[in-house]
């Protein structure tokens, strides 16, 4: 039962999340409200786990997601149905694109779907920055404190890495992690 579940709340992502690996990020959310397989914290963490991997990071939730569900059945139902979709439409859009590839609806079809999946990456990237670095709704709730609303450890770690990341460009993303992940441990953020 697990695995058709699985299978069909992957099969809906791989359809809707237009734009690229992070644009299944909204979607699993919401799968992660439905389901409860897991929380928001813990797909954060997925997030940094999956960007610091190898491959497509929608293909690396998906496998981790998958496995952590339904081992390693889960894992390869969640691949295959979040893929599935994707190879599908590549292959019918290639051969109907040498046809068309001048056609103004299809251009404007493209042109209306750049804004979209950026829409869903500031969508993801707002839960992504609110959940992990931001907002601290139950310091705040405690102490009503302005100042206590702020996780402010990780705020500074942020300015930090991103000023750092904007500097030197050419570090790779998984250095990058791998030093945050240090130096959380070491500040125990």
């Amino acid at each position: 039962m697990i695995l058709l579940q699985l299978f069909f709340h992957f099969l809906k992502i791989g359809l809707f999340s237009v734009g690229g690996g992070l644009a299944t990020i909204p979607f699993l959310y919401e799968l992660s409200a439905k389901t409860g397989w897991f929380s928001a914290q813990q797909l954060a963490d997925m997030l940094a786990v999956a960007q610091s991997l190898p491959g497509p990071v929608g293909v690396n939730l998906a496998a981790y997601i998958g496995y952590l569900v339904g081992g390693i059945a889960g894992c390869a139902v969640s691949i295959f149905s979040l893929v599935i979709f994707s190879i599908i439409i590549i292959i019918i859009i290639a051969k109907l694109l040498k046809n068309f590839e001048n056609n103004r609806s299809i251009k404007n079809a493209f042109t209306g779907l750049r804004p979209a999946s950026v829409g869903l990456l500031l969508a993801a990237a707002v839960v992504l920055i609110r959940s992990t670095l931001m907002i601290s709704t139950s310091a705040f709730a405690v102490s009503s404190g302005f100042f206590n609303l702020f996780k402010w450890k990780e705020c500074i770690l942020a300015v930090i890495g991103f000023l750092i990341v904007r500097r030197f460009k050419k570090i790779p993303p998984a250095i990058f992690l791998a030093m945050g992940a240090i130096i959380g441990i070491i500040f125990k953020l």
